[in-house]
């Protein structure tokens, strides 16, 4: 384990459990369908990853960068968008990979404006939720796990840049953030 990280959340195990799992579940439901999954980076790119190699499907990717942050731990509740997907979005179906979902206000702006460009349907599937610090009435579509309150890094989410490739996640030392 990592000298900053205080114990491990969801081991490499459990995380390739979560992984297999949600991948059956959008391959049966996005059977016969075209669709476009798009990851939110940078967090989402190990996990988009991992799980685009079990879904047993012709999909197209593209990656989409918004923030809300800024290099902080909270939330500023204004979001941008940094970097727009290249792909025509106009009738397809999007599913969003993200991460981990904690206020909602990045997916919830993100998910509008890919309706506002004319998708047909966009859904949301998340390593990580946090539905205690929710901000806005969003539920993603897929969940790998249901987490508490606690600053989280490993497999793609970091801190300031660091600990991405942690092979698990773990709960990060408030001594490294405040």
């Amino acid at each position: 384990m990592h000298k900053d990280v205080e114990r491990v959340l969801i081991s490499k195990e459990k995380l390739e459990n979560i992984v297999n799992s949600l991948a059956k579940r959008i391959e049966k439901d996005y059977n016969g369908k075209e669709f476009i999954m798009v990851g939110l980076l940078k967090g989402s790119v190990v996990f988009m990853a991992e799980l685009m190699t079990k879904i047993n499907l012709d999909f197209e990717i593209d990656f989409m960068v918004a923030s809300s942050y800024g290099g902080g731990t909270e939330s500023s509740g204004k979001v941008r968008i940094l970097k727009d997907m290249g792909n025509d979005v106009r009738d397809k179906e999007i599913l969003i990979i993200e991460d981990i979902v904690d206020s909602g206000n990045t997916l919830n702006f993100v998910m509008n404006h890919l309706i506002t460009k004319g998708a047909k349907d966009v859904k949301v599937c998340t390593l990580c939720d946090k539905p205690s610090r929710r901000k806005v009435p969003l539920v993603p579509d897929y969940c790998g796990a249901e987490i508490p309150d606690e600053f989280i890094v490993g497999y793609g989410l970091d801190y300031d840049e660091k600990y991405r490739n942690l092979p698990y996640i773990g709960v990060l030392k408030r001594s490294v953030y405040e």
